[in-house]
């Protein structure tokens, strides 16, 4: 599939960081989540990252990175950030602060800017596949540009 890639903030943000990246493109599915990408693009699901725009109770918004095959626990974070409660945020309050449409939310460029939480393994593979600001668009790049070219911190919160 032949396709221009596209000039989101995210591919912006890339190329101003000058962080290598190849343009993967599939069809995408609403809600098939990175269950479909992995399965379009013939990658592994642990390697596509899900870019998670959450929220605790004192109205603090941020992103988390987490492995397509795992989940967040939300109390592990919330006690990692000394707060009561963590949780996604509502997909209208998240397009608004990351600038994106859910399913092509990206860490890179976001609208506001948010501290980004990065599940600790993530940094041990080779190759990540994340959102590169579109639907049906990831990136590949090197996982340990991201400690570089986010305001992040490492984390160890998977389920």
């Amino acid at each position: 599939m032949k396709n221009k890639i596209p000039s989101t903030n995210a591919i912006r943000y890339l190329n101003e960081k000058k962080v290598p990246y190849i343009p993967m493109f599939y069809k995408y599915i609403e809600h098939g989540g990175t269950k479909v990408s992995a399965k379009e693009l013939g990658v592994d699901e642990h390697k596509v990252i899900k870019t998670l725009i959450m929220e605790n109770d004192k109205k603090e918004y941020f992103i988390i990175l987490m492995h397509g095959d795992k989940e967040v626990s939300l109390k592990n974070m919330a006690r990692f950030m000394n707060t009561k409660t963590v949780q996604p945020c509502k997909p209208e309050v998240a397009n608004r602060h990351s600038g994106y449409f859910v399913g092509g939310t990206s860490p890179f460029g976001t609208r506001t800017k948010m501290k980004v939480y990065i599940e600790k393994t993530i940094l041990d593979l080779d190759k990540i596949y994340i959102n590169g600001g579109r639907k049906g668009m990831l990136v590949e790049i090197n996982p340990k540009v991201l400690p570089e070219i986010l305001d992040s911190q490492i984390v160890e919160v998977s389920i």
